[in-house]
């Protein structure tokens, strides 16, 4: 196997062999880089010569006698929403163009202190607005399994710099789907938290009550080793929650899905559904079935809502979190002269896409007197309602299986003519950001299109352990990714 497509415990098996270094990974993956990122776009910004340093200074401090640490020998690819010290920060967007933040996220800083290596800055749907990474100012990113095909969005960059062999893991964020539904496009592993359990300081801000940082991975165990390093209460973050999960070796069999019990919401199962995914799903339960699991059937009655009440609050959230870019403060003056107001205007008219130009416009509208209480105070009642939906279905099961995606990846350009059509990609992951659950996408075998396909496993809040334990077992049952 080459060596940028080991997995986290292969490479730390290398490492204590002495028959990998750090060194001859990091060449491995800048070779690779090399070759292909200029199609695939999925890296804005790497320093070849700063990831060769620390991969020398990782393998002296290991021929000094140092201990091999959590993530000893990852490289890691990073969306550029989240802050890197001495990389720009420009979310995909003209608007910050060269912003260098002052300080690093708190998850990189972790990813630093258990040994990871940061590679650079993976490209993004512009401010995470999107669902095929077609949105960036810096051009779209092409999913390595089929060039002509989307990665999905908006952290399309990370799952394709994992898929592509780039790094060993990528950080992503989540709002309404953007690491599941980028993970199953590209046949990798991705996982949305609960919310408030990874900080988010140093995440730039689309919409606050939404917005989680999660891993992308070649498989489950990396996903959980990175998740149990970026997780954990931060001083620094009011919306981190404080919670120490108890965390056990994940099972390399199919034993945790003896005795499980499986919802399925029918609701996922009906029109809207691609024939593909359809028989990946059945297929999926089935297999199930064989290895001891009970499947049922439950209902998430509201799930017709949750399009509306995702796109009207994050709109919302999003109007108010990107006032502040006006190329005043943040980003390259593109505009000089005239009044105050002429110098938004134009800055902002410039500096924004056509995407987040319209969620600016939508939330906007819905904040506005005499709408906000028949759109926003709506959508935030029946937010409460969604919740409940769950915590009604989880009384039935101990796990809820769906689709990532109604679809399996789309051509460039399909529906960047279509916002609706494009909204539709999120149409499964996104009742899970408004209950603000964990979710992990694994991917399923191939299609006879050979077209990736991913499935959806979501658990109660704050199961993450259970969540990946059930998820690592899928795996086994799934023989592996068929990347």
């Amino acid at each position: 196997m080459q060596a940028n497509r080991l997995t986290i415990s292969e490479i730390q098996a290398g490492l204590k062999g002495k028959t990998l270094t750090c060194e001859s990974l990091a060449k491995q993956y800048l070779d690779t880089i090399a070759a292909h990122n200029s199609d695939i776009n999925a890296f804005l910004e790497i320093d070849p010569n700063q990831v060769i340093a620390d991969a020398k200074a990782a393998d002296q401090r290991l021929a000094g006698g140092g201990a091999i640490r959590e993530l000893e020998g990852v490289f890691a690819g990073i969306k550029d929403n989240i802050h890197v010290l001495n990389q720009t920060t420009t979310c995909g967007s003209k608007i910050l163009a060269g912003f260098k933040p002052i300080y690093e996220a708190t998850v990189v800083k972790r990813l630093r202190d258990a040994g990871a290596i940061i590679m650079g800055k993976l490209n993004c749907d512009e401010f995470a607005m999107g669902s095929s990474n077609e949105n960036s100012a810096f051009g779209p990113v092409k999913n390595p399994i089929n060039r002509n095909l989307v990665p999905g969005g908006s952290s399309g960059g990370s799952a394709a710099a994992v898929a592509a062999g780039f790094c060993t893991i990528a950080l992503g964020s989540d709002t309404g789907g953007s690491i599941r539904q980028p993970a199953a496009f590209c046949s990798v592993v991705g996982l949305k938290p609960t919310y408030g359990t990874v900080s988010r300081r140093g995440l730039v801000a689309f919409a606050s009550s939404f917005d989680q940082i999660g891993p992308l991975a070649l498989c489950v165990n990396d996903a959980s080793l990175v998740h149990k390093v970026i997780s954990g209460k931060d001083e620094q973050d009011a919306t981190s929650l404080t919670h120490s999960p108890t965390w056990s070796e994940l099972p390399k069999d199919t034993s945790s899905l003896k005795g499980l019990t499986v919802g399925v919401p029918k609701e996922f199962l009906g029109d809207g559904i691609d024939l593909e995914v359809s028989e990946a799903m059945n297929q999926t339960i089935e297999k199930l079935g064989h290895m001891g699991a009970k499947v049922v059937s439950v209902s998430l009655k509201l799930v017709d809502r949750c399009l509306p009440v995702y796109y009207i609050l994050s709109s919302a959230e999003a109007s108010s979190n990107l006032a502040r870019y006006d190329s005043v403060r943040y980003g390259p003056r593109l505009h000089e002269g005239g009044s105050l107001d002429e110098l938004y205007l134009n800055n902002r008219s410039l500096g924004f896409g056509p995407e987040v130009k319209r969620r600016i416009i939508l939330g906007t509208y819905v904040l506005s007197e005499g709408y906000y209480d028949a759109f926003y105070l709506k959508a935030q009642k029946m937010r409460t309602l969604i919740r409940q939906d769950f915590e009604k279905a989880f009384q039935q099961c101990d796990v809820l299986l769906t689709p990532t995606s109604p679809f399996p990846p789309f051509a460039l350009g399909a529906k960047t003519a279509d916002p609706m059509a494009m909204y539709l990609a999120d149409v499964c992951t996104v009742p899970v950001s408004i209950a603000g659950l964990p979710a992990i996408s694994i991917p399923v075998p191939r299609t006879s299109t050979q077209l990736p396909v991913g499935i959806q496993l979501i658990s109660r809040a704050l199961e993450e352990d259970q969540l990946f334990a059930y998820a690592m077992a899928m795996e086994v049952m799934l023989k592996g990714n068929h990347l």
